[in-house]
């Protein structure tokens, strides 16, 4: 079959998929009262590394852990576009004389720090939130990814502290030197144990709030103020969470959530086992990899319900270290070329991986920001799409070109030939990286795929730098100040090139520039210039080349009322209210 007739056939099929699933996007309201009972099933690929909110910022399998323990002071809306409060109320208040703002916040009653099967009650207070800022996040040796956002440059180039004050026992506020696009943003944090936390720092410094909770402790001894008490942990194995009945968060009855009394997360190591758990009735939802859409939307019966949403809103993307610790390597000096990040960019063939990978259930990513973001421009797209041509006379442009043999070679005479690092736990990604691979070779650039360990992965993107080039997903950005650790030149997560003392080149210059004045400009129409600018120097730069938007399947058992579940590309899915059928 043609290319033509592949996504012809592709596309009828996929037509009659999704008409076998159900669309229920989130549209705001609220939901309707559940029953306490039942025992809640669910997966994990990797053992936790660590119960440390701390260390858990450079985990994302931790800290999804751990945040079931805490909760966030404030919530978003992507569907309402609204700010709501969570364990705190808000409200902004400017001087629009002094050029100051101040986020005034207020703790909600009757929040407790409790530990299971204890009669133990400490009261959550403005400490709670104090202390973290100023004495993990707001201590630079931490190192945190929570400091770059405590601080605003101002408009003679300074950079400025946001302070937090204390008021008294629920009361706190956040004071800005300067007026800002997103204050609720940029002050949003979860809760933690201060009182558990100060002494270990008190007592034992940086070392002291490391060794708090690690995967050996008892992790009962862990107290929450969340939905959930960690309760048992067998590595390799198996977790359990109880229920916390004095969670906030309670529906018109009075009655907290979440519904099921228990929650046991199985360590599954591979998603092979974790579909296998979900066929056999042991996992309660289960998100289908693209070639298992078809199998798991057919054999639905009456065991469960699928639920479709339509391209997500982030992708990941293809990353090039251009860290200066790399130097004396011959990729430094490609991967610094403008050009070279071009053509590779010409050599991503998103169709294919669209056909091969996704079986047609996705689009090709152009732009920079997400429909979903305020100052996403519909213009403002990648101009360097798949054309193996265009990539010859780019790479042409770096001094490149082919030998006798085929083989692709820099101005030196070395071959060009590098490695493109994964996390071994994504076959998808092992998938893209295969076609990537094959591309790239057919023009004489020999590019290795290396499954990689997620954490070594993490501890080579954010210490080691030893990395070569890479497929990661940082999310998507709703609002465009976020990634503030990332986007700017000084941040520990800027990917390519990290923890700048001053921008390397100019293009991040002007993008710091950028990113600043957005951040501080209140006016949509002048804002708007302003992330077109930004938007439009990323993507001609190529620091990061998306893939794919994929369109997204969610299955959930039938045991469960699904009442209270929604799916869609902006929330994911929401069952933190679902509850058994009576």
């Amino acid at each position: 079959m043609t290319e033509e007739e592949i996504a012809r056939a592709t596309g009828n099929l996929n037509t009659e998929l999704i008409s076998k699933t159900q669309s229920k996007p989130w549209k705001g309201g609220g939901y309707v009262p559940g029953k306490v009972g039942g025992t809640w099933y669910d997966t994990i690929l990797s053992d936790p590394k660590t119960f440390n909110q701390y260390i858990a910022e450079r985990d994302a399998d931790s800290a999804s852990l751990i945040s079931q323990t805490t909760d966030f002071l404030f919530d978003y809306d992507a569907t309402l576009k609204e700010w709501t409060p969570r364990c705190a109320y808000f409200n902004i208040e400017t001087d629009g004389k002094k050029g100051t703002l101040t986020v005034h916040c207020t703790l909600r009653e009757n929040m407790y720090w409790t530990y299971y099967n204890s009669d133990k009650k400490i009261p959550v207070t403005s400490d709670d939130v104090v202390f973290w800022y100023n004495e993990i996040a707001g201590d630079e040796k931490f190192r945190s990814s929570g400091y770059p956002q405590q601080f605003v440059t101002m408009n003679d180039g300074s950079e400025k502290h946001i302070d937090i004050v204390k008021i008294d026992d629920r009361r706190f506020d956040f004071v800005f030197p300067r007026i800002v696009a997103d204050p609720v943003l940029a002050t949003n944090m979860s809760l933690c144990p201060s009182f558990i936390y100060r002494s270990a720092k008190e007592q034992g410094g940086i070392d002291g709030v490391k060794n708090l909770f690690s995967v050996a402790s008892d992790p009962k001894t862990i107290p929450s103020m969340g939905r959930w008490y960690i309760t048992e942990y067998t590595p390799a194995q198996r977790l359990v969470l109880k229920r916390n009945p004095l969670f906030w968060d309670k529906d018109a009855a009075g009655v907290a959530e979440p519904y099921p009394e228990q929650e046991i997360i199985q360590i599954v190591g591979d998603q092979n086992t974790d579909y296998l758990l979900f066929k056999q009735g042991k996992a309660e939802t289960y998100t289908p990899r693209p070639e298992e859409v078809s199998d798991v939307v057919n054999n639905q019966k009456n065991e469960y319900t699928v639920f479709n949403a339509e391209g997500s809103l982030g992708a990941s993307f293809w990353s090039f270290n251009q860290n200066p610790k790399n130097r004396d390597k011959p990729y430094y000096v490609w991967f610094t070329k403008k050009e070279f990040r071009q053509a590779m960019s010409c050599l991503l063939n998103r169709d294919r991986i669209i056909t091969q990978t996704y079986r047609g259930l996705a689009e090709p990513k152009y732009s920079f920001f997400p429909e979903a973001n305020q100052y996403y421009n519909p213009d403002i797209t990648l101009q360097y799409r798949y054309d193996p041509k265009k990539a010859l006379s780019l790479l042409k442009k770096c001094g490149m070109k082919q030998n006798d043999k085929g083989i692709m070679c820099d101005a030196n005479g070395t071959p060009v030939e590098f490695d493109l690092s994964l996390a071994a736990t994504s076959t998808v990604a092992n998938d893209i990286a295969q076609i990537i691979s094959d591309e790239c070779a057919k023009i004489g650039i020999k590019v290795n795929v290396r499954q990689v360990d997620f954490q070594k992965l993490i501890e080579s993107l954010t210490s080691s730098y030893d990395w070569q080039s890479v497929i990661i997903g940082l999310g998507s950005y709703m609002f465009p100040s976020q990634g503030s650790n990332v986007w700017p030149s000084n941040g520990n997560l800027h990917l390519w090139y990290p923890l700048q003392e001053k921008p390397a080149t100019e293009w991040e210059a002007r993008v710091d520039y950028l990113y600043n004045e957005g951040c501080y400009t209140n006016d949509h129409t002048a804002a708007a210039a302003i992330w077109d600018e930004y938007q439009k120097i990323i993507l001609e730069q190529c620091p990061v080349i998306y893939l794919v938007r994929a369109r997204s399947f969610f299955a959930v058992r039938n045991k469960w009322d699904l009442t209270n579940v929604y799916y869609d590309n902006l929330n994911g899915a929401k069952t933190d209210y679902i509850f058994l059928k009576q």
